[in-house]
């Protein structure tokens, strides 16, 4: 598939989403959206084959602006188009959250507004040290959208996602990483290196158990306990039927080296 509004490459396992309108800080456009959607659908149709872990990020010195704010004039008084653009927003985040791999989103400046929660809604955050967040909403008068009010709370707690919409202040790399939006601070230099060095070690990793994990644990906060407890039996009887785990149980018998092994992932990374 060709993109224009986004890059999209796969390269020894890891796929990579660049947001790429560098000349609007990558604003979101309709191509834009579209394409995230096609770079997703291609990502879940090759998962079990050649793409183990996602990145995504964007050119030119920012992550995403959010939405077009040149063009909100022309949508003024239109409550029709504005939900039904939403929703199909809601469509995309919502695919984007279940991605059934790991994806880490890496944000170089700006992360605003929708932009912001897009880039939230990766399972790993990891910024460089020029990186802000921005509620950007209130300032326009509006309210968060792209799932903003549903991923805030979850990342940093009721309070703290008050503030942040109410006040729609700048936050930046290392205090996002105190609260809890941001999972690593990365050298400047070094950002992409890092958020690759990451995303490969989980291309040894049991790609479907995670999957069925991330599934379950995204819906932890909204199902009761009865429910989790049922579910986590169902994922279970699958992964324990699947041939990782199978090998892995043989490897163990015969007290060969693990298929997957983090920790010594991570010390051959220091080396």
């Amino acid at each position: 598939m060709s993109y224009s509004a986004i890059l999209f490459e796969v390269e020894a396992g890891i796929a990579t989403i660049t947001l790429n309108r560098p000349e609007a800080r990558n604003a979101l456009s309709a191509a834009m959206r579209v394409e995230l959607d096609r770079a997703m659908a291609e990502i879940r149709e090759r998962a079990s084959d050649d793409i183990s872990a996602v990145i995504l990020t964007g050119a030119g010195g920012a992550f995403c602006a959010g939405g077009d704010v040149k063009s909100m004039g022309s949508r003024l008084g239109s409550a029709r188009l504005t939900r039904d653009s939403l929703r199909r927003s809601h469509d995309t985040m919502f695919s984007l959250m279940n991605l059934e791999l790991p994806v880490i989103s890496l944000v170089d400046g700006a992360a605003a507004g929708a932009g912001a929660n897009i880039a939230l809604a990766a399972d790993f955050v990891l910024a460089t040290p020029r990186a802000f967040f921005l509620q950007a909403f209130v300032r326009i008068g509006l309210v968060p959208d792209w799932g903003g009010m549903f991923i805030l709370p979850r990342l940093v707690g009721l309070q703290r996602a008050k503030e942040l919409v109410f006040t729609g202040r700048r936050v930046h790399a290392q205090e996002a990483r105190e609260i809890g939006l941001v999972h690593q601070v990365v050298g400047q230099d070094t950002a992409m290196a890092e958020a690759r060095e990451l995303a490969a070690r989980f291309v040894d990793a049991p790609t479907s158990a995670i999957g069925l994990a991330k599934n379950i644990l995204n819906q932890s906060f909204n199902l009761d306990h009865r429910t989790m407890l049922e579910l986590e039996a169902m994922a279970q009887s699958i992964a324990r039927d699947g041939q990782f785990h199978k090998e892995a149980i043989r490897r163990f018998a015969a007290k060969e080296p693990p298929l997957y092994d983090w920790d010594a992932a991570a010390r051959q990374a220091a080396e």
